[in-house]
Protein backbone atom coordinates (compact mmCIF):
# COMPACT_ATOMS: atom_id res chain seq x y z
CA UNK A 1 0.00 0.00 0.00
CA UNK A 2 0.93 3.38 -1.06
CA UNK A 3 2.35 5.47 2.14
CA UNK A 4 -0.19 8.59 0.94
CA UNK A 5 -3.04 6.24 1.13
CA UNK A 6 -3.61 7.44 4.19
CA UNK A 7 -3.81 10.50 3.93
CA UNK A 8 -6.09 9.77 0.51
CA UNK A 9 -8.72 9.06 2.76
CA UNK A 10 -8.18 12.04 4.99
CA UNK A 11 -8.01 14.50 2.32
CA UNK A 12 -10.72 12.78 0.57
CA UNK A 13 -12.66 13.07 4.26
CA UNK A 14 -11.82 16.73 4.08
CA UNK A 15 -13.10 17.66 0.58
CA UNK A 16 -16.77 15.53 1.45
CA UNK A 17 -17.19 17.54 4.15
CA UNK A 18 -16.82 20.70 2.83
CA UNK A 19 -19.71 19.54 -0.21
CA UNK A 20 -21.81 17.95 2.53
CA UNK A 21 -21.64 21.57 4.44
CA UNK A 22 -22.94 23.40 1.41
CA UNK A 23 -25.45 20.31 0.49
CA UNK A 24 -26.66 20.91 4.20
CA UNK A 25 -26.58 24.69 3.68
CA UNK A 26 -29.02 24.53 0.46
CA UNK A 27 -31.10 21.75 1.61
CA UNK A 28 -32.01 24.29 4.62
CA UNK A 29 -32.21 27.52 2.54
CA UNK A 30 -34.31 25.11 -0.58
CA UNK A 31 -35.72 21.30 1.07
CA UNK A 32 -35.08 18.42 -1.08
CA UNK A 33 -36.30 20.35 -3.81
CA UNK A 34 -34.21 18.86 -6.03
CA UNK A 35 -36.46 15.72 -6.02
CA UNK A 36 -38.56 17.02 -8.85
CA UNK A 37 -35.43 16.73 -11.22
CA UNK A 38 -35.12 13.74 -13.34
CA UNK A 39 -31.52 12.19 -13.81
CA UNK A 40 -31.16 13.35 -17.05
CA UNK A 41 -31.53 17.18 -15.90
CA UNK A 42 -29.09 16.19 -12.99
CA UNK A 43 -26.95 14.73 -15.61
CA UNK A 44 -27.38 17.99 -17.89
CA UNK A 45 -26.83 20.34 -14.67
CA UNK A 46 -23.28 18.34 -13.72
CA UNK A 47 -22.68 18.76 -17.71
CA UNK A 48 -23.18 22.56 -17.37
CA UNK A 49 -20.39 22.19 -14.48
CA UNK A 50 -18.02 20.77 -16.15
CA UNK A 51 -17.69 22.38 -19.61
CA UNK A 52 -17.61 25.93 -17.23
CA UNK A 53 -15.13 24.87 -15.56
CA UNK A 54 -13.32 23.73 -19.11
CA UNK A 55 -14.07 27.30 -19.94
CA UNK A 56 -12.69 29.07 -17.16
CA UNK A 57 -9.62 26.59 -17.40
CA UNK A 58 -8.96 27.47 -21.01
CA UNK A 59 -9.75 31.26 -21.22
CA UNK A 60 -8.73 31.82 -17.64
CA UNK A 61 -11.39 34.65 -17.15
CA UNK A 62 -15.14 34.39 -15.34
CA UNK A 63 -17.85 36.42 -15.83
CA UNK A 64 -19.51 35.27 -12.83
CA UNK A 65 -17.87 35.76 -9.69
CA UNK A 66 -17.11 32.09 -8.82
CA UNK A 67 -14.40 29.77 -9.23
CA UNK A 68 -13.64 26.15 -10.35
CA UNK A 69 -14.13 24.85 -7.01
CA UNK A 70 -17.51 25.64 -6.24
CA UNK A 71 -18.50 24.01 -9.45
CA UNK A 72 -16.18 20.65 -8.37
CA UNK A 73 -18.66 21.30 -5.16
CA UNK A 74 -21.59 21.31 -7.27
CA UNK A 75 -20.53 18.24 -9.24
CA UNK A 76 -20.21 16.02 -5.79
CA UNK A 77 -23.68 17.28 -5.22
CA UNK A 78 -25.54 16.80 -8.14
CA UNK A 79 -23.99 13.41 -8.54
CA UNK A 80 -25.17 12.32 -5.39
CA UNK A 81 -28.64 13.50 -5.82
CA UNK A 82 -28.60 11.71 -8.92
CA UNK A 83 -27.68 8.39 -7.47
CA UNK A 84 -30.71 9.24 -4.99
CA UNK A 85 -32.61 9.79 -7.98
CA UNK A 86 -31.90 6.43 -10.02
CA UNK A 87 -32.74 4.40 -6.62
CA UNK A 88 -35.67 6.40 -5.58
CA UNK A 89 -37.09 7.91 -8.93
CA UNK A 90 -37.64 11.64 -9.06
CA UNK A 91 -41.06 13.35 -7.26
CA UNK A 92 -43.66 15.72 -8.15
CA UNK A 93 -42.55 17.39 -5.05
CA UNK A 94 -40.53 17.59 -2.06
CA UNK A 95 -41.05 14.46 -0.19
CA UNK A 96 -38.10 14.32 1.40
CA UNK A 97 -37.56 15.94 4.98
CA UNK A 98 -34.19 17.67 6.16
CA UNK A 99 -33.21 14.55 8.21
CA UNK A 100 -34.03 11.75 5.28
CA UNK A 101 -32.46 14.11 2.87
CA UNK A 102 -29.27 14.08 4.42
CA UNK A 103 -28.91 10.28 5.65
CA UNK A 104 -29.33 9.28 1.88
CA UNK A 105 -26.42 11.48 1.43
CA UNK A 106 -23.90 10.28 3.92
CA UNK A 107 -25.29 7.13 2.67
CA UNK A 108 -24.35 7.59 -1.15
CA UNK A 109 -21.11 8.94 -0.13
CA UNK A 110 -20.18 5.88 1.90
CA UNK A 111 -20.29 4.15 -1.26
CA UNK A 112 -18.83 6.17 -3.14
CA UNK A 113 -15.88 6.62 -0.42
CA UNK A 114 -15.62 2.73 -0.26
CA UNK A 115 -15.27 2.99 -4.03
CA UNK A 116 -12.53 5.44 -4.09
CA UNK A 117 -10.80 3.18 -1.38
CA UNK A 118 -11.06 0.05 -3.54
CA UNK A 119 -10.16 1.72 -6.77
CA UNK A 120 -7.02 3.82 -5.09
CA UNK A 121 -5.76 0.52 -3.57
CA UNK A 122 -5.89 -1.15 -7.40
CA UNK A 123 -4.43 1.79 -8.82
CA UNK A 124 -1.66 3.11 -7.35
CA UNK A 125 -3.11 6.54 -6.31
CA UNK A 126 -2.34 7.32 -10.04
CA UNK A 127 -4.93 10.36 -9.27
CA UNK A 128 -2.12 12.08 -7.83
CA UNK A 129 -0.17 12.08 -10.94
CA UNK A 130 -3.45 14.07 -13.06
CA UNK A 131 -3.82 17.61 -13.85
CA UNK A 132 -7.02 18.75 -12.42
CA UNK A 133 -7.32 19.51 -16.40
CA UNK A 134 -7.54 16.35 -17.16
CA UNK A 135 -9.83 15.34 -14.08
CA UNK A 136 -12.37 17.58 -15.81
CA UNK A 137 -11.87 15.68 -19.42
CA UNK A 138 -12.77 12.50 -17.59
CA UNK A 139 -15.74 13.89 -16.12
CA UNK A 140 -16.80 15.40 -19.58
CA UNK A 141 -16.24 11.49 -20.96
CA UNK A 142 -18.19 10.12 -18.34
CA UNK A 143 -21.18 12.68 -18.97
CA UNK A 144 -21.16 11.74 -22.81
CA UNK A 145 -20.95 8.04 -21.65
CA UNK A 146 -23.96 8.47 -19.19
CA UNK A 147 -26.20 10.37 -21.76
CA UNK A 148 -25.86 7.59 -24.37
CA UNK A 149 -26.76 5.35 -21.47
CA UNK A 150 -30.04 7.58 -20.77
CA UNK A 151 -30.70 7.67 -24.30
CA UNK A 152 -30.76 4.10 -24.68
CA UNK A 153 -32.85 4.12 -21.54
CA UNK A 154 -30.05 2.98 -19.13
CA UNK A 155 -29.37 -0.35 -20.99
CA UNK A 156 -25.84 -1.04 -21.82
CA UNK A 157 -24.45 -4.32 -23.26
CA UNK A 158 -21.25 -4.61 -21.20
CA UNK A 159 -20.72 -1.42 -19.69
CA UNK A 160 -21.36 -0.19 -16.18
CA UNK A 161 -24.52 2.27 -15.87
CA UNK A 162 -25.50 5.43 -14.76
CA UNK A 163 -24.95 4.78 -11.30
CA UNK A 164 -21.09 3.73 -11.55
CA UNK A 165 -20.79 6.73 -13.93
CA UNK A 166 -21.75 9.16 -11.57
CA UNK A 167 -19.66 7.33 -8.86
CA UNK A 168 -16.69 8.05 -11.05
CA UNK A 169 -17.51 11.85 -11.77
CA UNK A 170 -17.92 12.47 -7.87
CA UNK A 171 -14.72 10.55 -7.30
CA UNK A 172 -13.10 12.78 -9.98
CA UNK A 173 -14.14 15.78 -8.59
CA UNK A 174 -13.14 14.78 -4.91
CA UNK A 175 -9.81 14.42 -6.27
CA UNK A 176 -9.90 17.92 -8.02
CA UNK A 177 -11.05 19.55 -4.44
CA UNK A 178 -7.99 17.67 -3.18
CA UNK A 179 -5.70 18.84 -5.10
CA UNK A 180 -7.40 22.73 -5.20
CA UNK A 181 -7.34 22.86 -1.25
CA UNK A 182 -4.25 20.92 -0.41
Amino acid sequence: MNNNFPDTIQQFDEAFALCRNLYELKLRDYGASWRIMRPQSITDQILIKARRIRTLQITGEAMVNEGILPEFIAIVNYGVMGLIQLDYGFSDEKDLGFEKAMSLYDEYMAKIRSLMIAKNHDYGEAWRMMRVSSDVDLILMKLQRTKEIEDHCGQTNVSEGIDANYMDMVNYSIFAIIKLTH
